[in-house]
């Protein structure tokens, strides 16, 4: 869902798979506390789950 979306915006992205990418999996962790995926970053901004509205509000920012 949240790949699909930012596609449709024109957002290019980096995608990383936390189960092939273990130290990738623990710096997430560590950046947030958090074991749920999907996590989006935008500008040192954290987003937990597919949060369309918190998505555009840091795009528009």
């Amino acid at each position: 869902m949240v790949k699909e979306y930012l596609s449709q915006k024109g957002i290019v992205y980096t995608e990383h798979d936390l189960s092939k990418d273990p130290s990738k999996a623990r710096e997430l962790v560590e950046k947030t506390g958090q074991m749920g995926i999907p996590v989006i970053i935008i500008d040192e901004n954290i987003v937990i789950g597919f949060n369309r509205a918190r998505i555009d509000e840091l795009l528009a920012s």
